[in-house]
């Protein structure tokens, strides 16, 4: 058995803690770049990573390493709570605001790049979160998690062929939408 997976059963049969901390850190960076690559705001991504890790302990009893390895179960959380932040009242009625702060300022052309790719991003994620959720997973699993389309045809049970199909009209629909823009 290895390691990650005594953690789980040391998590669930004695809720310990330390095994929890451990698998906790083992991810946690990983999934706060995935979070933040999607927001680019550090505190919602901080606040966002929290909460998927408060998920994935209350849930550890549902994990079934038998279906899934325990980073792609950890993805598909992630993924589900990203895709419920951009659906939720909460997103919708207030404006991401752009914090200096989450620049890391060298000059003014840095700045200057800074606040249009965090624009292009905008947009672009503006266009995703309007799409159906299972071209949202395909997509955000593909560009902010680096998974390959084999990995994610495993993660949502769908075809390597559907996968692809799906994202590559996802692409083609939000350069479409772009242009309008």
């Amino acid at each position: 058995m290895n390691e990650e997976l005594q953690w789980i059963k040391q998590i669930r049969l004695e809720s310990n803690k330390m095994a929890a901390n451990k698998l906790i850190t083992k991810y946690y960076k990983e999934i706060y770049a995935y979070i933040y690559r999607q927001t680019l705001n550090k505190e919602l991504s901080m606040d966002l990573t929290q909460e998927i890790f408060i998920r994935v302990l209350q849930s550890i009893s549902n994990y079934d390493e038998k279906k899934a390895s325990f980073r792609t179960w950890l993805y598909r959380i992630s993924t589900y709570r990203i895709v419920d932040y951009y659906r939720s009242k909460h997103y919708k009625y207030n404006s991401l605001e752009t914090s200096i702060n989450d620049y890391d300022i060298k000059d003014n052309e840095d700045f200057t790049i800074s606040v249009e790719y965090k624009e292009d991003v905008e947009k672009i994620m503006e266009v995703v979160n309007k799409l159906d959720i299972s071209n949202q997973r395909i997509l955000r699993l593909k560009l902010f998690a680096d998974y390959t389309f084999k990995e994610i045809s495993e993660i949502l049970g769908l075809s390597e062929s559907t996968v692809k199909t799906k994202y590559y009209s996802t692409v083609k629909r939000i350069k479409k939408d772009l242009k309008e823009w």
